[in-house]
């Protein structure tokens, strides 16, 4: 008897091959009711990424209380990189279609990671100029001034990351 990974793989294989559908070396069509789509792969590889990275921002961390809509429409991005001949892209894990170890371990998270680090050093900048203007009676909302000072700590973050910075406890 087959276990139950190797009966969903049959089964992944043969809808994969029931669904498959017409594509060439370079053009993929995605349908969806009225509305379609043709992409070159290239174009549907960088979609793949966006997708990718929008659910991971949305979703990585609201623990259970994902949105699934988002994670049902990554899921078929997948599904549609596996037929449209991109398997290495895609793997059936935990009862869905998802990113396979390979994508995800192929770069993507870099770029989430430099997001981060770029809107961190954003919002901490924002952050403590605001503290800084309270300190001193000052309205945030006096847009130069908040400027000027965001761009200080900005230029200080990008010279030495978070080197100088000193919490008091």
């Amino acid at each position: 008897m087959k276990s139950a990974p190797a009966i969903c793989s049959d089964i992944l294989y043969f809808l994969l091959e029931w669904c498959r559908i017409e594509t060439c070396t370079k053009d993929i069509r995605l349908g969806v009711g009225r509305l379609n789509i043709e992409l070159t792969q290239k174009q549907f590889r960088l979609l793949l990424d966006m997708v990718y990275i929008g659910n991971w921002v949305l979703n990585s961390a609201r623990g259970d209380d994902r949105i699934t809509a988002y994670d049902d429409i990554e899921s078929r991005m997948f599904f549609e990189a596996m037929r449209a001949g991109m398997p290495e892209l895609a793997e059936f894990r935990d009862g869905t279609i998802q990113a396979s170890r390979a994508f995800v371990e192929g770069g993507i998270h870099e770029a989430i990671m430099d997001y981060e680090d770029a809107m961190f050093f954003d919002i901490l900048a924002e952050e403590l100029s605001r503290r800084d203007m309270q300190a001193e009676g000052l309205r945030a909302e006096e847009g130069e001034e908040m400027e000027r000072r965001i761009a200080e700590y900005t230029a200080e973050f990008e010279q030495s990351g978070v080197d100088h910075v000193h919490v008091d406890l």
